[in-house]
């Protein structure tokens, strides 16, 4: 079982989008039954709260339900629960490394990192642009998933 953690600030906005978008791409590719995916916040600020709006609307525009989802926090356990600690831009990354300071196991890396670009998602929060977050999210999860399907080949 392949564990994956999507993190951001509030997770309300990007990382229940790439959530639910990788979530998506593992069922149709007939790999739910080895990859675990989940989503959590580095900061406090939205714990219980639903997705953003405008992310289950764009999710919805694709035919994909976040339905249920409230944010939580992520916990230093994660780190031995998860096999992956995804980021979703360079602030994320720095709160996970100060949780995590030393990452023996190389577990954190930033989403856009994984297609060789090593922008930040687009932050819907501030810039109202879900569609860009929307492009970046899939463009991660698309490298993500065919590492995954490689690592399964193996």
């Amino acid at each position: 079982m392949k564990k994956l953690l999507f993190i951001c600030h509030g997770n309300i906005c990007r990382s229940p989008m790439a959530e639910f978008v990788m979530k998506d791409m593992v069922e149709k590719h007939g790999l739910s039954h080895w990859v675990e995916v989940a989503s959590a916040a580095t900061s406090t600020e939205e714990l219980g709260n639903p997705v953003h709006p405008g992310t289950r609307c764009k999710l919805g525009e694709h035919g994909i339900s976040c339905k249920g989802k409230t944010a939580r926090q992520v916990t230093r356990e994660d780190y031995q629960d998860y096999d992956l600690l995804i980021g979703m831009d360079e602030w994320n990354m720095k709160n996970l490394r100060r949780l995590f300071p030393d990452d023996p196991e190389h577990k954190l890396v930033k989403l856009l990192s994984l297609c060789g670009d090593g922008r930040d998602v687009a932050d819907p929060w501030y810039t109202g642009d879900f569609e860009a977050t929307w492009q970046d999210v899939n463009r991660g999860c698309e490298a993500l998933l065919e590492q995954l399907i490689k690592e399964g080949e193996r």
